[in-house]
């Protein structure tokens, strides 16, 4: 029977939204256990979260002054000791598990399985590729730890009606001191985490800098959303990488996806297919993106969006 290891993303008190889409991944698996590893120099409110969701069997809370920050290099060498009692370890799709698992999969010396969107066995998922424009069967060797990421995309939350047990456990790993934390610095402010937000606002070029891009900013801080951007923006120096949404930035699923001034490149549409609602705002009416808006609105987006504040204000 599979033993699953889900290695938890937090921000220290608050567990990401991302790791209970990684439990429902892993629900499929029939594994006989599914187990949360809860890494933090004092993890008990989080592990506390984890333990509350559906079908996690275990929490294994592992405090360390050195895992006060969520540094990969430092996690690494952990999540590969612990792995060794497991038959799947897995990461969400996110920058902190692009950022970690390939480093867990080298240190145990396997390959890894990126962007799992459905499972079929417990070595057998489906996984896009070409930008999602293809999908793929993927079968993984069964004679070895299978380390993956999780297309939290593709899933829903698991529910909060779990109960599981919380075991406090000390590891004797030997952590490397190349690497040390030196600050955090944030593009999107105190709004919702992009990859995990309910609602999102995007801007593209169409802003023409990033002065006017505080329109974006602040029809979102409106609605209570996150702030994304097209590439164009991000390479024009709008906004920071981060904040980027598609193929080379971030793949979301919002309920609601709001375009603003975005023509609608393939490479950005890629990072939208599983948004719920897609509402387009660009004064091009044969944009792109309006073949794929559930609601379209041409026009100059200075013009609609400080109306549509002033409405929802």
């Amino acid at each position: 029977m599979s033993r699953i290891l889900i290695v938890a993303e937090h921000d220290g008190n608050t567990l990401n939204p991302a790791i209970a889409k990684t439990v429902n991944c892993a629900s499929g698996f029939g594994a006989e256990a599914v187990e949360v590893a809860v890494f933090a120099a004092d993890g008990a409110e989080v592990a506390a979260q984890a333990a509350k969701l559906s079908g996690v069997t275990r929490v294994i809370q592992i405090d360390h002054e050195a895992n006060g920050q969520p540094l990969a290099a430092v996690l690494a060498p952990q999540v590969a000791a612990l792995a060794a009692d497991y038959s799947h370890v897995l990461g969400p799709s996110t920058t902190f598990g692009k950022d970690l698992m390939p480093r867990v999969a080298a240190l145990l010396g396997v390959g890894q399985l990126s962007d799992i969107m459905e499972v079929l066995s417990p070595y057998s998922f489906r996984r896009p590729i070409y930008a999602g424009n293809a999908i793929i069967t993927v079968e993984a060797p069964q004679d070895r730890t299978l380390v993956a990421t999780v297309r939290v995309a593709s899933y829903q939350a698991a529910a909060e009606d779990g109960a599981a047990d919380v075991e406090t456990r000390q590891l004797d790993v030997a952590l490397p001191g190349h690497t040390r934390y030196l600050e955090l610095r944030g593009g999107g402010g105190d709004r919702p985490d992009l990859q995990t937000a309910a609602r999102v606002v995007s801007g593209g070029r169409a802003l023409g800098s990033s002065e006017n891009f505080e329109v974006i900013f602040k029809f979102a801080d409106t609605i209570g959303a996150a702030v994304g951007a097209s590439r164009a923006a991000v390479d024009a120096g709008y906004v920071p990488n981060e904040l980027q949404v598609g193929q080379t930035g971030k793949i979301i699923a919002p309920e609601l996806y709001i375009a603003v001034g975005i023509s609608g490149a393939i490479q950005h549409l890629t990072g939208i297919k599983d948004a719920g609602t897609i509402v387009a705002i660009n004064k091009d009416g044969e944009a792109p993106i309006f073949e794929v808006a559930d609601i379209g609105l041409v026009g100059d987006l200075f013009q609609v969006i400080p109306e549509l504040q002033s409405a929802l204000s």
